[in-house]
């Protein structure tokens, strides 16, 4: 079995230097993914097609089409058959067989391309094949313009091709063609997507995770990651780089004030990906902000969020509706990770600024110690992303309570705005408030003999929390979920 992969028109509009290049790279690309499969598989090309030649009797082409259909830098795959050049009857012969029971009432047409040097013009051919077609094929009328069904041909030299079935391909760039870039990435729709959009366009991307939530949500994401990489990536090796950014986070809300928050931590982590982003190497950091989707997502917020570096930020995301993001995440198949994903709920300020200015959130940010981020990336690991299911620990399963009983100690992890907003009461348990940033350090001060319930609004904090002290060996830990 033959396939012939066109690449995406952008690339056929390339000048001849950069065309042979993209058309190398994606050659480079298509054989490294389905030696895979079968090292017997060939691989050829040229100025316009890269040539797939499964073994004889395979019974390769179902995954291998799959494959092909997620590999940047394609437009079409088509399954061939390829026949010795005769005559034109012969031409129409094959292609009357080819079409066998598609035709049936309905319009076509006959595109024709032609290399070589014969005693006929590609129309003669397209003629004699669509007579034979509507003659004999069944096939309602021949319609040039917009038919239902479209035979190709191709004639090289001394023998031919019939397309048998026609494949969408993925299209933009060929993977690694465009320089690299570090893509922050939480596990949710829109940082998915915008991962997703990048690789598409050829560009290959590390990912980046700031863990606010422990480890239950970095094997979330993990998870993610790896499925993205091993479904559009994997021709290219990749980094997966985790810092802990809870300590950050603690200064933040300890130094800055309230209204700033959210500005505050994404220039943070903007200056964090700028270091480990130039030590990588890449030419971009990419995040799936889009604009007003939330208030640090501003344009005035934008601006002053990417004056805390000299890197590009690029977001693709930026003019898209979320039900737009979550519709491409459900076709890219990330729709489910993100679903389940823990949304991080931290850092929320009752009246977060929309307007913030440069001068006063620079003002804010210089309260800071900035010992909290350089020991965040001092205390960062990396790992490449084909080993990340290797290293991942197994998640925990946490009990959810819905009524404690009398002993059991409720540990508030809300920031403590909130707490005294809508504080928690109970008449038969100990309420502990205990901000879930200093947790790791507060719960070593309680008395190990008691079990704890840790609470917070939406219930998402309290469980990666309780995950996370599980992973650590404590038992005694539950979650606190009262039914409202």
């Amino acid at each position: 079995m033959k396939l012939l992969i066109r690449p995406a028109p952008e690339i056929t509009i390339k000048s001849k230097p950069v065309r042979r290049s993209q058309m190398r790279q994606l050659r480079q690309n298509v054989r490294k993914l389905l030696r895979e499969f079968d090292h017997g598989i060939r691989v050829d090309g040229s100025w316009d097609r890269v040539e797939v030649t499964l073994p004889a009797d395979s019974e390769l082409a179902e995954p291998v089409l799959d494959a092909l259909k997620r590999i940047p830098g394609i437009s079409t795959i088509q399954e061939i058959g390829e026949f010795p050049l005769q005559d034109i009857a012969d031409i129409a012969s094959q292609a009357l067989a080819a079409s066998a029971g598609t035709l049936e009432d309905r319009s076509f047409a006959v595109r024709v391309r032609r290399h070589g040097l014969h005693d006929f013009r590609s129309g003669d051919v397209a003629r004699q094949v669509g007579t034979v077609l509507l003659e004999q094929g069944g096939a309602r009328c021949v319609d040039l313009r917009q038919p239902d069904i479209t035979v190709r041909i191709e004639i090289q030299q001394d023998h031919y091709h019939i397309a048998l079935s026609r494949h969408r391909g993925l299209g933009g760039y060929p993977l690694g063609s465009v320089e690299s870039v570090m893509t922050l990435i939480s596990g949710g729709y829109d940082s998915s997507v915008a991962a997703w959009l990048m690789m598409r366009r050829g560009i290959r991307s590390h990912f980046l995770f700031f863990n606010l939530g422990g480890a239950n949500h970095e094997d979330g994401v993990r998870q993610v990651v790896h499925y993205l990489w091993s479904r559009y990536g994997a021709s290219h090796s990749a980094k997966f780089i985790s810092v802990p950014f809870d300590g950050v986070v603690a200064e933040i809300m300890q130094s800055v004030g309230h209204r700033h928050w959210g500005v505050v931590l994404k220039r943070q982590m903007l200056k964090a990906a700028e270091e480990i982003g130039q030590r990588n190497n890449v030419a971009g950091l990419v995040t799936g902000d889009a604009v007003a989707q939330v208030s640090s997502q501003t344009l005035t917020n934008l601006s002053v969020v990417d004056r805390a570096c000299d890197q590009v930020v690029l977001r693709p995301l930026v003019s898209m509706d979320k039900e737009e993001i979550i519709r491409i995440a459900r076709e890219i198949g990330t729709e489910p990770f993100a679903r389940n994903m823990p949304e991080y709920c931290g850092v929320i300020s009752q009246r977060p600024a929309t307007r913030a200015k440069l001068r006063n959130v620079e003002l804010d940010e210089s309260r800071m110690d900035p010992a909290a981020l350089a020991q965040a990336l001092e205390s960062r690991t990396e790992c490449h992303v084909d080993q990340l299911l290797d290293k991942r620990a197994a998640p925990e399963e946490v009990e959810m309570v819905t009524t404690p009983v009398k002993g059991d100690v409720i540990i508030d992890l809300r920031h403590p705005t909130e707490g005294d907003r809508t504080p928690l009461c109970l008449s038969n348990n100990d309420i502990v408030r205990i901000p879930f940033y200093e947790l790791s350090s507060g719960f070593a001060a309680l008395p190990p003999a008691r079990r704890f319930l840790l609470y917070c609004d939406r219930g998402t904090m309290s469980r990666i929390q309780a995950g996370q002290l599980q992973a650590e060996g404590h038992t005694n830990i539950s979650v606190y979920a009262p039914v409202h």
